[in-house]
Protein backbone atom coordinates (compact mmCIF):
# COMPACT_ATOMS: atom_id res chain seq x y z
CA UNK A 1 0.00 0.00 0.00
CA UNK A 2 1.42 3.38 -0.98
CA UNK A 3 1.47 6.56 1.12
CA UNK A 4 -1.96 8.23 1.20
CA UNK A 5 -0.35 11.69 1.08
CA UNK A 6 1.28 10.85 -2.27
CA UNK A 7 -2.09 9.87 -3.73
CA UNK A 8 -3.71 13.08 -2.47
CA UNK A 9 -0.87 15.10 -4.06
CA UNK A 10 -1.55 13.35 -7.38
CA UNK A 11 -5.25 14.14 -6.98
CA UNK A 12 -4.45 17.82 -6.44
CA UNK A 13 -2.22 17.83 -9.54
CA UNK A 14 -5.09 16.33 -11.54
CA UNK A 15 -7.56 18.86 -10.12
CA UNK A 16 -5.41 21.82 -11.18
CA UNK A 17 -3.90 20.65 -14.46
CA UNK A 18 -7.15 19.36 -16.03
CA UNK A 19 -8.44 22.89 -16.49
CA UNK A 20 -5.19 24.51 -17.67
CA UNK A 21 -3.54 24.21 -21.13
CA UNK A 22 -1.18 21.58 -19.76
CA UNK A 23 -1.96 17.92 -20.24
CA UNK A 24 -3.34 16.58 -16.96
CA UNK A 25 -2.62 13.05 -18.20
CA UNK A 26 1.04 13.96 -18.60
CA UNK A 27 1.25 15.69 -15.20
CA UNK A 28 -0.34 12.69 -13.48
CA UNK A 29 1.83 10.36 -15.56
CA UNK A 30 5.02 12.12 -14.42
CA UNK A 31 3.97 12.52 -10.78
CA UNK A 32 2.68 8.95 -10.38
CA UNK A 33 5.79 7.59 -12.12
CA UNK A 34 8.05 9.32 -9.60
CA UNK A 35 5.84 9.17 -6.48
CA UNK A 36 4.37 5.69 -6.97
CA UNK A 37 7.03 4.12 -9.18
CA UNK A 38 4.47 3.21 -11.86
CA UNK A 39 5.48 2.11 -15.33
CA UNK A 40 4.85 4.90 -17.88
CA UNK A 41 1.99 3.07 -19.65
CA UNK A 42 0.29 2.20 -16.35
CA UNK A 43 0.79 5.77 -15.10
CA UNK A 44 -0.92 7.05 -18.27
CA UNK A 45 -3.90 4.79 -17.62
CA UNK A 46 -4.00 5.98 -14.02
CA UNK A 47 -4.11 9.57 -15.27
CA UNK A 48 -7.22 8.85 -17.34
CA UNK A 49 -8.79 6.97 -14.43
CA UNK A 50 -8.20 10.01 -12.18
CA UNK A 51 -10.49 12.05 -14.42
CA UNK A 52 -13.43 10.80 -12.36
CA UNK A 53 -12.60 13.53 -9.84
CA UNK A 54 -12.56 16.19 -12.54
CA UNK A 55 -15.87 14.92 -13.95
CA UNK A 56 -17.33 15.43 -10.49
CA UNK A 57 -15.95 19.00 -10.40
CA UNK A 58 -17.56 19.88 -13.74
CA UNK A 59 -20.89 18.24 -12.87
CA UNK A 60 -21.11 20.15 -9.59
CA UNK A 61 -19.92 23.52 -10.95
CA UNK A 62 -22.08 23.41 -14.07
CA UNK A 63 -24.99 21.56 -12.50
CA UNK A 64 -27.58 24.08 -13.76
CA UNK A 65 -26.38 23.69 -17.36
CA UNK A 66 -26.32 19.90 -17.00
CA UNK A 67 -29.86 19.82 -15.59
CA UNK A 68 -31.20 22.08 -18.35
CA UNK A 69 -29.24 20.58 -21.25
CA UNK A 70 -32.31 18.95 -22.82
CA UNK A 71 -34.16 22.28 -22.67
CA UNK A 72 -31.37 24.10 -24.49
CA UNK A 73 -31.30 22.78 -28.08
CA UNK A 74 -28.18 24.77 -29.02
CA UNK A 75 -26.17 23.34 -26.10
CA UNK A 76 -27.51 19.82 -26.67
CA UNK A 77 -26.55 19.82 -30.37
CA UNK A 78 -23.13 21.24 -29.49
CA UNK A 79 -22.45 18.52 -26.91
CA UNK A 80 -23.70 15.70 -29.16
CA UNK A 81 -21.63 16.80 -32.20
CA UNK A 82 -18.48 17.55 -30.20
CA UNK A 83 -18.70 14.26 -28.26
CA UNK A 84 -19.31 12.20 -31.42
CA UNK A 85 -16.32 13.70 -33.25
CA UNK A 86 -14.18 13.38 -30.11
CA UNK A 87 -14.95 9.67 -29.94
CA UNK A 88 -14.25 9.07 -33.63
CA UNK A 89 -10.87 10.79 -33.37
CA UNK A 90 -9.91 9.97 -29.81
CA UNK A 91 -10.59 6.23 -29.36
CA UNK A 92 -8.14 5.07 -32.08
CA UNK A 93 -5.50 7.47 -30.71
CA UNK A 94 -5.97 6.11 -27.19
CA UNK A 95 -5.53 2.55 -28.43
CA UNK A 96 -2.11 3.40 -29.94
CA UNK A 97 -1.01 5.58 -26.98
CA UNK A 98 0.75 2.69 -25.23
CA UNK A 99 2.91 2.10 -28.31
CA UNK A 100 3.76 5.80 -28.51
CA UNK A 101 4.82 5.89 -24.87
CA UNK A 102 6.94 2.77 -25.34
CA UNK A 103 8.93 4.54 -28.08
CA UNK A 104 10.77 7.87 -28.18
CA UNK A 105 7.63 9.98 -27.81
CA UNK A 106 8.04 13.02 -25.57
CA UNK A 107 4.67 14.33 -24.27
CA UNK A 108 6.21 17.77 -23.71
CA UNK A 109 6.39 18.49 -27.46
CA UNK A 110 2.61 18.82 -28.12
CA UNK A 111 2.30 21.26 -25.18
CA UNK A 112 5.18 23.32 -26.55
CA UNK A 113 3.51 23.56 -29.98
CA UNK A 114 0.18 24.51 -28.39
CA UNK A 115 1.87 27.20 -26.28
CA UNK A 116 3.46 28.89 -29.28
CA UNK A 117 0.20 28.61 -31.26
CA UNK A 118 -1.68 30.40 -28.47
CA UNK A 119 0.87 33.21 -28.31
CA UNK A 120 0.84 33.65 -32.11
CA UNK A 121 -2.96 33.77 -32.02
CA UNK A 122 -2.78 36.36 -29.23
CA UNK A 123 -0.41 38.56 -31.24
CA UNK A 124 -2.66 38.27 -34.30
CA UNK A 125 -5.77 39.23 -32.34
CA UNK A 126 -3.98 42.06 -30.52
CA UNK A 127 -2.98 43.78 -33.74
CA UNK A 128 -6.03 43.01 -35.84
CA UNK A 129 -9.62 44.22 -35.71
CA UNK A 130 -11.21 40.86 -35.14
CA UNK A 131 -14.35 41.09 -33.01
CA UNK A 132 -15.13 38.41 -30.46
CA UNK A 133 -18.39 36.51 -30.74
CA UNK A 134 -20.73 34.65 -28.43
CA UNK A 135 -20.95 30.86 -28.18
CA UNK A 136 -24.49 31.13 -29.57
CA UNK A 137 -23.08 32.38 -32.87
CA UNK A 138 -21.09 29.19 -33.55
CA UNK A 139 -22.18 26.80 -36.31
CA UNK A 140 -22.04 23.02 -36.76
CA UNK A 141 -18.70 23.30 -38.60
CA UNK A 142 -17.28 25.05 -35.54
CA UNK A 143 -18.54 22.25 -33.27
CA UNK A 144 -16.77 19.73 -35.52
CA UNK A 145 -13.49 21.63 -35.15
CA UNK A 146 -13.85 21.70 -31.37
CA UNK A 147 -14.64 17.96 -31.33
CA UNK A 148 -11.63 17.18 -33.53
CA UNK A 149 -9.37 19.24 -31.25
CA UNK A 150 -10.74 17.47 -28.18
CA UNK A 151 -10.22 14.07 -29.81
CA UNK A 152 -6.52 14.84 -30.37
CA UNK A 153 -6.19 15.19 -26.60
CA UNK A 154 -6.26 11.39 -26.37
CA UNK A 155 -2.59 11.56 -27.32
CA UNK A 156 -0.12 11.74 -24.40
CA UNK A 157 0.97 15.32 -23.79
CA UNK A 158 -1.97 16.95 -25.57
CA UNK A 159 -4.11 19.05 -23.23
CA UNK A 160 -7.86 18.62 -23.67
CA UNK A 161 -8.78 21.99 -22.18
CA UNK A 162 -5.85 23.60 -23.98
CA UNK A 163 -7.01 22.22 -27.33
CA UNK A 164 -10.69 23.10 -26.94
CA UNK A 165 -10.23 26.52 -25.32
CA UNK A 166 -7.57 27.50 -27.86
CA UNK A 167 -9.75 26.31 -30.77
CA UNK A 168 -12.60 28.48 -29.53
CA UNK A 169 -10.25 31.43 -29.06
CA UNK A 170 -8.98 30.89 -32.63
CA UNK A 171 -12.64 30.99 -33.74
CA UNK A 172 -12.99 34.38 -32.03
CA UNK A 173 -15.18 33.22 -29.15
CA UNK A 174 -14.95 35.50 -26.13
CA UNK A 175 -12.75 34.00 -23.34
CA UNK A 176 -15.52 33.45 -20.79
CA UNK A 177 -17.59 31.42 -23.27
CA UNK A 178 -14.49 29.59 -24.56
CA UNK A 179 -13.68 28.33 -21.06
CA UNK A 180 -17.25 27.60 -20.03
CA UNK A 181 -18.28 25.59 -23.09
CA UNK A 182 -14.92 23.84 -23.27
CA UNK A 183 -15.49 22.61 -19.73
CA UNK A 184 -19.06 21.55 -20.50
CA UNK A 185 -17.84 19.54 -23.52
CA UNK A 186 -15.39 17.84 -21.18
CA UNK A 187 -18.11 16.06 -19.18
CA UNK A 188 -19.41 13.56 -21.79
CA UNK A 189 -15.94 13.22 -23.35
CA UNK A 190 -14.33 12.40 -20.01
CA UNK A 191 -17.05 9.89 -19.14
CA UNK A 192 -16.31 8.22 -22.47
CA UNK A 193 -12.55 8.35 -21.78
CA UNK A 194 -12.98 6.65 -18.40
CA UNK A 195 -15.19 4.01 -20.04
CA UNK A 196 -12.62 3.46 -22.80
CA UNK A 197 -9.87 3.13 -20.18
CA UNK A 198 -11.85 0.53 -18.25
CA UNK A 199 -12.62 -1.35 -21.48
CA UNK A 200 -9.11 -1.44 -22.94
CA UNK A 201 -6.86 -1.23 -19.87
CA UNK A 202 -8.43 -3.47 -17.24
CA UNK A 203 -5.12 -5.02 -16.20
CA UNK A 204 -3.47 -1.64 -15.66
CA UNK A 205 -6.40 -0.41 -13.58
CA UNK A 206 -6.43 -3.58 -11.49
CA UNK A 207 -2.71 -3.15 -10.80
CA UNK A 208 -3.12 0.49 -9.69
CA UNK A 209 -6.10 -0.31 -7.44
CA UNK A 210 -4.22 -3.21 -5.83
CA UNK A 211 -1.21 -0.94 -5.29
CA UNK A 212 -3.01 2.16 -3.99
CA UNK A 213 -6.01 0.51 -2.35
CA UNK A 214 -9.65 1.54 -2.71
CA UNK A 215 -9.36 4.13 0.08
CA UNK A 216 -6.31 5.70 -1.57
CA UNK A 217 -8.01 5.94 -4.97
CA UNK A 218 -11.11 7.52 -3.41
CA UNK A 219 -8.95 10.03 -1.49
CA UNK A 220 -7.13 11.01 -4.70
CA UNK A 221 -10.41 11.41 -6.61
CA UNK A 222 -11.92 13.59 -3.85
CA UNK A 223 -8.76 15.73 -3.81
CA UNK A 224 -9.06 16.17 -7.59
CA UNK A 225 -12.75 17.06 -7.28
CA UNK A 226 -12.28 19.74 -4.60
CA UNK A 227 -9.20 21.25 -6.25
CA UNK A 228 -10.99 21.23 -9.59
CA UNK A 229 -13.95 23.21 -8.25
CA UNK A 230 -11.61 25.91 -6.96
CA UNK A 231 -9.58 25.99 -10.20
CA UNK A 232 -12.64 26.24 -12.48
CA UNK A 233 -13.99 29.16 -10.48
CA UNK A 234 -10.68 31.03 -10.57
CA UNK A 235 -10.17 30.49 -14.31
CA UNK A 236 -13.70 31.60 -15.24
CA UNK A 237 -13.26 34.78 -13.19
CA UNK A 238 -9.91 35.39 -14.88
CA UNK A 239 -11.41 34.87 -18.37
CA UNK A 240 -14.32 37.20 -17.63
CA UNK A 241 -12.05 40.11 -16.75
CA UNK A 242 -9.42 39.77 -19.48
CA UNK A 243 -9.20 40.53 -23.20
CA UNK A 244 -8.93 37.51 -25.46
CA UNK A 245 -5.30 38.19 -26.44
CA UNK A 246 -4.25 38.44 -22.77
CA UNK A 247 -5.82 35.03 -22.12
CA UNK A 248 -3.92 33.66 -25.15
CA UNK A 249 -0.61 35.04 -23.87
CA UNK A 250 -1.09 33.70 -20.34
CA UNK A 251 -2.25 30.23 -21.42
CA UNK A 252 0.52 30.04 -24.02
CA UNK A 253 3.18 30.99 -21.47
CA UNK A 254 1.91 28.38 -19.00
CA UNK A 255 1.91 25.65 -21.69
CA UNK A 256 5.45 26.52 -22.82
CA UNK A 257 6.81 26.63 -19.27
CA UNK A 258 5.35 23.21 -18.35
CA UNK A 259 6.42 21.67 -21.68
CA UNK A 260 10.02 22.81 -21.15
CA UNK A 261 10.03 21.17 -17.73
CA UNK A 262 8.72 17.94 -19.32
CA UNK A 263 11.44 18.09 -22.00
CA UNK A 264 14.25 18.38 -19.45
Amino acid sequence: MVDLIKLIIIGIIQGISEWLPISSKTQVLISSHFLLGLDVAIAYTFGLFMEMGSIGSALIYFRKDVINVFKDRKLLVYLVVVTLITGIVGVPLYIISDKLLANAYNPGIPMLILGFALIIDGVYIRFSRIKTREFRELKIKDYILVGFAQGLAALPGVSRSGMTVSTMLFLGVKPEDAFRYSYLAYIPAAIGAVGTTILFSKENIHYVVSLAGTEGIIAAIIAALITGLITIGLLLRFAKKRNIYVVDFVLGAVAIAISLLALL
